[in-house]
């Protein structure tokens, strides 16, 4: 994207329709090239542009709309099958949330940039027999291998989401971290939504109360249940649509939870050393602790994300560097207990597929820190540490791929 305005600067029509394709992804890549193009009329026509929308809400087009509702219909219908047919609840949403709520995102994104049937096939066929093996795994008590399966599916459906928004082109390092930092805006607003969403709902169940009508189950039941998996959908709508409506907080978040982030794991660690606790016998603690890195990992990745867009500031820069050294003693004590119960107490489909994800993270997180190191020294650029960070994307998927297919093949779904 960086490289097209760059080409096509002088050619507003062109800028014009690039920016409609996608104004996130084109906000972003013009406030980082502007330095280099602000000599340009047009170039400095965009950059007030840009600046000054903030306080223009754009709705978008009518057909936008018309596919959120169709979409929306479709997600109540999902929710609501196990009623329709009599299917069991326990059966049909481990196994199929993440096709109720994923899908709807990746279809808007290929809708928006008008992607070819071609374009979009692999990971069609991949969600489809994801749908299939999921669905036609044993019934019966939840198994290790379908727990695992029901995990690891939403990451793998997650990656594909990020393969339609890229324009099938996630092997870009800049579609990539684009990817990411949508998500900061995405939640943002999907914040914003449910707290309004939560104040309509005590406002209509209390209304009807006061005429001795209670309309809890049903509300709960067919609205909420029905629109809840809506609600990324239509953040996503209105952040597209208003790509600097909200892009100002995420990195907000990211630069106050960074440090406080790093602070509460040296006390933790600190804390862990004399409590005396023991993540080598103790599998519940040992559970928690992996809770913990996942948090931590998912906010450093968000954090480093954020603070690509611009200039960072030493100080959040440092504190970048502390929370990943930090991540990686975090990881390095629970691969050590995972280790040792799996050597101690033998393999099992939980103890494997948690070494191996342990494993991938702690790789990942001494890539990101070497490149960080070398950002604070000078002498990496930003581009290096945001290569360092979605580089393993794909890797991740693959994982999640062979977790949720082969695990429950090789110990036959127990």
């Amino acid at each position: 994207m960086e490289n097209l305005i760059k080409d096509n600067v002088g050619q507003p029509a062109y800028l014009e329709n690039l920016y409609r394709s996608n104004p996130v992804e084109f906000a972003n890549a013009f406030h980082q090239v502007y330095p280099e193009i602000q000599t340009e009329l047009t170039a400095q026509i965009w950059h007030e542009r840009l600046r000054n929308t903030p306080n223009e809400i754009t709705w978008g087009a009518s057909k936008d709309w018309i596919f959120v509702a169709i979409s929306a219909l479709i997600v109540a219908f999902l929710m609501q099958m196990p009623d329709l047919f009599s299917i069991s609840h326990d059966f049909y949403f481990p196994r199929n949330m993440a096709f109720i709520a994923m899908p709807g995102l990746a279809a808007f994104f290929a809708f928006k940039q008008d992607l070819s049937l071609k374009s979009i096939l692999p990971p069609l066929g991949i969600l489809l027999f994801s749908v299939v093996f999921i669905n036609l795994l044993p019934v019966g008590p939840m198994s290790d291998t379908l727990l695992l399966s029901c995990i690891h599916l939403p990451i793998l459906i997650w990656l594909l989401v990020g393969y339609i928004y890229s324009g099938a082109q996630l092997s870009q390092t800049e579609k990539r971290i684009n990817f990411l930092r949508f998500h900061g805006d995405l939640l943002v607003m999907s914040v914003v939504i449910l707290l309004a969403g939560g104040l309509f709902t005590a406002l209509t169940i209390n209304l009807f109360g006061l005429i001795g009508i209670k309309i809890e189950d049903f509300y709960f039941r067919y609205l909420v249940l029905s629109a809840l998996p809506t609600v990324p959908l239509l953040a996503t709508l209105l952040v597209q649509q208003n790509p600097t409506l909200v892009s100002k907080i995420s990195p907000v978040i990211a630069r106050i939870f960074t440090p406080l982030v790093s602070l509460m794991l040296i006390i933790f660690l600190l804390t862990f050393i004399y409590s005396g606790k023991d993540p080598y016998n103790d599998r519940e603690f040992l559970l928690i602790f992996n809770g913990i890195l996942i948090g931590v990992m998912a906010l450093l990745l968000f954090s480093v994300s954020e603070s690509t867009k611009d200039a960072a500031s030493h100080f959040q820069r440092l504190s970048l560097i502390i929370l990943a050294f930090l991540a990686i003693i975090n990881n390095g004590i629970a691969l050590s207990a995972i280790a040792f119960r799996l050597f101690e107490l033998g393999i099992t489909p939980n103890r494997f597929a948690v070494l191996g994800s342990n494993v991938l993270v702690l790789v990942n997180l001494v890539f990101v820190t070497r490149e960080l190191l070398g950002l604070w020294k000078g002498v990496k650029g930003l581009k290096d540490v945001e290569a360092s960070m979605t580089r393993f994307l794909p890797i991740y998927a693959l994982w999640a791929a062979i977790v949720s297919f082969v695990f429950p093949l090789i110990f036959t779904f127990q």
